[in-house]
């Protein structure tokens, strides 16, 4: 029977006790394999503990998700929904001025622009063109446990709202509960990241002041001295604001969120000024635990994908793309292992492989994105044999060998040691608060 979301669940849905793959999870990375994979015949139903369209941050995209966008039919749909980001703006205090990179200086010309979304209107296109390709679709249901008998597949036991409880017997479960981590949690997977520990808090603000004209889709990274901002423009004239921080600092406070947010947006004079005029839309959030990641991504009779094997700072804007670009390979893959079982094995260690390279691209700049070496990068307007525009292609996505630009992220990276070689001072700063709020974190 249908429901107020466009495709069918209850009964119909709820029948399916066995099929080839169930998809715990309907955010970006689930809903995208189970397109895929209901594309190419195969049974496959998704299991999601909330309703859609739900809450859920992370609104701006990369140039390299619209490539998928248009391999998943969804293309049109997504630019109606969306605002259009021609570029970046970082703000820094410490340099007393603003820097804009426009995504059309990448080395890849081809994708000059991107979108902010809604995440609620985001993920809901892609669950529904998921149902349309044949996925069934079962919501308010939580997965509670997986078991993976010796035989082989995977027995999925979940609770619906009401208190039932159901069962699932699939050759192949594909982990996408995000943060939510299923599989890493029971199978004692998941660590906390040493490196990079972050939390944040952000709310939805109406009445922000924006960049004017073609840059008024901009997201605006505001550095200042816990951490760094976000400002991501709307199509419907909303605002995202989140400052992500060090856990110790959020963990300070001692007050209710939204005076917390609004107290630590005071410490950034740059982005008050932009919400001098602003609203608050919507209740403030707040999560810590931020970044984290799995031992393994697979393993006999499942895959994790997106958020449930790693999720890391987003001041690059990463969490989509990755969660797309792992279903994108996490569908090839388990098609690979259900056609052809004896291959798995090599299967998934080839699949473990990618997704962890392009990770792991993005992991080296983002560790380093409170020290002072590369924010001084960030802001500086040279940039020799075009390493800016291999920095910039690889911020928008380009984490995959799309192009050419190895030897100059290289170079980027040598510039950088030598920089910090020249501010040691500061960065050793850098480093001893990362460490203190790492230690804190770990007594915590």
């Amino acid at each position: 029977m249908p429901n107020r979301t466009g495709y069918t669940t209850s009964l119909d849905a709820v029948s399916a006790a066995r099929c080839d793959v169930l998809v715990v999870g309907s955010g970006p990375a689930g809903s995208t394999i189970a397109a895929l994979l209901a594309e190419r015949g195969r049974r496959v139903v998704i299991v999601e503990k909330d309703r859609h369209p739900r809450f859920h941050i992370g609104e701006s995209l990369l140039p390299l998700n619209l490539p998928l966008f248009e391999r998943l039919g969804v293309k049109e749909q997504i630019e109606r929904i969306g605002m259009i980001k021609y570029g970046v703006e970082f703000v820094s205090p410490y340099h007393g001025r603003a820097v804009t990179r426009d995504l059309s200086q990448a080395w890849d010309k081809s994708l000059p622009y991107s979108y902010q979304v809604r995440r609620s209107e985001f993920d809901h296109v892609l669950l529904k063109n998921a149902a349309a390709k044949g996925a069934e679709v079962i919501e308010g249901c939580r997965v509670a446990a997986v078991e993976f008998p010796a035989e082989g597949g995977a027995v999925i036991k979940g609770r619906e709202e009401g208190g039932t409880e159901r069962r699932w017997e699939a050759d192949f479960l594909v982990d996408a509960s995000g943060r939510d981590t299923l599989l890493a949690g029971q199978l004692g997977l998941k660590k906390r990241n040493r490196k990079h520990n972050s939390a944040a808090i952000f709310g939805h603000f109406t009445g922000a002041r924006r960049l004017p004209g073609k840059a008024e889709g901009h997201i605006s990274i505001f550095w200042f001295d816990h951490g760094w901002f976000w400002f991501i423009p709307l199509a419907d004239g909303t605002t995202s604001v989140g400052a992500v921080c060090p856990p110790d600092y959020i963990k300070s406070r001692k007050t209710d969120l939204t005076s917390f947010l609004m107290s630590t947006i005071a410490m950034c004079p740059e982005i008050a000024d932009r919400l001098k005029d602003a609203q608050l839309a919507a209740a403030v959030h707040a999560t810590g635990n931020y970044s984290y990641s799995a031992d393994r991504m697979a393993g006999r009779s499942y895959i994790l994908v997106g958020d449930a094997y790693a999720f890391i700072d987003p001041i690059f804007s990463t969490g989509v793309y990755l969660a797309m670009i792992t279903a994108f390979l996490g569908a090839d893959a388990v098609e690979a292992c259900l056609r052809e079982p004896t291959k798995a094995p090599q299967v998934l260690r080839r699949y473990e492989k990618q997704a962890r390279r392009g990770l792991q691209a993005f992991t080296w700049y983002i560790y380093r994105v409170r020290n002072p070496a590369l924010r001084n990068l960030f802001m500086s307007s040279r940039s020799p044999l075009r390493i800016g525009d291999a920095v910039l292609s690889l911020l928008a996505g380009d984490a995959f060998g799309r192009s050419p630009i190895g030897w100059r992220l290289t170079a980027f990276k040598v510039i950088y040691y030598m920089q910090s070689l020249l501010h040691l001072r500061s960065g050793i700063k850098a480093w001893r608060i990362r460490r203190r709020s790492a230690q804190l974190e770990t007594a915590g």
